[in-house]
């Protein structure tokens, strides 16, 4: 799937797009029983020629009354359509939360450089790290522009000197400058903000 915001994803495939919200299904298989005010009359009068010859639905959110007039097969119609929106949701919600989606989110920048810093981990949380960097590198970064790695510690350490045009050769070579990386001691909140401020100095970067 393409990496795109939840909230333009919803433009795209959300209940108000496709007419499936509640207020647009209502309107497509009855219509308002209103309550007008008529000038000769002067005062508000009920359209009560409606009255007790439809099934009636009161919205919760505003208390509008539809009277609903729409045959059975107009239902079952809404009702597959909901039952597939249901099911794309459920997609997405299951992709948003999975593999490196689950920790990184989704990038949706076009050049990101990614500060590494490693804390007190232990050797062995180390290694899941560098997994789960390895897998946002693979799944995501591939479909971006540009990106380059920054390490906090002591001696900053860069995988380029700015950031680098995304390839099936770039990605695999900071995979491997990545695995290449030593477990140290941490890196201290002055080297961390050196590592921040270096990444943003990179003029490419977006964000």
């Amino acid at each position: 799937q393409p990496l795109v915001s939840s909230s333009k994803w919803l433009q795209l495939h959300g209940l108000k797009r496709n007419k499936l919200s509640l207020s647009q299904i209502l309107s497509q298989i009855g219509f308002q029983h209103r309550k007008d005010y008529v000038a000769i009359l002067g005062k508000r009068v009920a359209s009560r020629y409606a009255d007790g010859l439809f099934p009636q639905y009161k919205e919760a959110q505003d208390g509008s009354v539809y009277n609903l007039t729409a045959k059975k097969e107009l239902i079952l119609h809404f009702v597959d359509c909901l039952m597939g929106a249901i099911k794309l949701y459920k997609q997405r919600m299951e992709w948003l939360t999975s593999e490196s989606r689950q920790i990184f989110g989704v990038i949706q920048e076009r050049c990101i450089v990614i500060v590494l810093d490693f804390g007190t981990v232990a050797p062995a949380e180390f290694d899941l790290c560098r997994d789960a960097l390895s897998m946002v590198l693979m799944e995501q970064v591939t479909q971006i522009a540009k990106f380059n790695l920054i390490r906090a510690a002591q001696d900053l350490m860069k995988w380029q000197q700015k950031s680098t045009p995304v390839s099936e050769h770039t990605v695999k070579s900071a995979v491997t400058w990545l695995w290449r990386l030593e477990h140290m001691t941490a890196a201290s909140h002055t080297n961390s903000a050196e590592a921040l401020l270096e990444a943003m100095s990179d003029e490419a970067v977006s964000s």
